[in-house]
């Protein structure tokens, strides 16, 4: 018995008969079968297709009835051809079609069992503690927050003090140390001897000892001042530091 005769009167394993019908995988199997049956006659159909015309060219006007019943069987066998090829595509429609029903089967069977896994999985779940539980991890949170603010704060000591009094000490002592670099400062002596009616030239040692003594002046207020504005910019720091 052919295998497409097989096919169509329904041979098939024991188990597919006593299952009332045959499963994708064995349908599909039969179809491929039935696929590869016909794709071999179209090989055959094509070589005598091939082979029938070159007999009704070797004859041609020398034998008219002989290359007439080849181009017949040619004909004949194109037919056959073009059935077969419609038969294939009617199998190749249909497999595909059990192929992609087999595969939605599968997947609601997939989605199925994994659907009874969750409803599993949360029937010990209780939407309550739950509830109670992310309340609690939300209260750890806001209390390890509070922590590390405290943590991060910096210390404060001695914020008890008053910064406008400290900063109107603090400009009292450098008014008196500018003070006292001041009285530091000696001033030229005035000279004893009178100044002559007439101008003249003043001697050249006494210019350089008032230009010496100018100088020095003017160096020492020149530190007296830098250093004040150190000072302040010290005790701004601080005042800075200290808020």
């Amino acid at each position: 018995m052919s295998k497409i005769s097989k096919f169509f009167k329904g041979g098939g394993s024991a188990a597919s008969k006593g299952r009332g019908g045959p499963s994708p995988q064995e349908a599909l199997a039969r179809l491929r079968e039935t696929e590869e049956m016909l794709s071999k006659k179209q090989e055959y159909l094509e070589t005598r297709i091939e082979r029938e015309l070159a007999v009704a060219r070797q004859h041609g006007t020398k034998n008219k009835r002989a290359a007439l019943q080849a181009l017949k069987r040619k004909k004949r066998y194109e037919k056959q051809l073009n059935q077969i090829d419609g038969t294939l595509s009617t199998i190749e429609f249909q497999r595909e079609a059990l192929e992609n029903s087999h595969t939605n089967t599968e997947v609601l069977k997939n989605m199925g069992y994994a659907a009874r896994a969750m409803k599993k999985v949360h029937e010990n779940m209780d939407l309550n503690k739950i509830d109670d539980l992310m309340q609690d991890i939300t209260e750890q949170q806001d209390v390890a927050q509070e922590i590390s603010d405290a943590i991060s704060n910096r210390a404060t000591f001695g914020d008890e003090f008053d910064e406008d009094e400290l900063m109107a000490e603090l400009e009292e002592l450098e008014q008196e140390e500018l003070n006292k670099g001041m009285r530091d400062v000696r001033l030229p002596s005035v000279p004893s001897t009178s100044l002559p009616s007439r101008p003249g030239k003043m001697p050249a040692c006494r210019f350089t000892h008032i230009s010496y003594e100018l100088h020095s002046c003017i160096t020492h207020v020149q530190l007296a001042t830098q250093k004040r504005a150190e000072d302040e910019d010290e005790m701004k720091k601080l005042a800075a530091w200290a808020s």
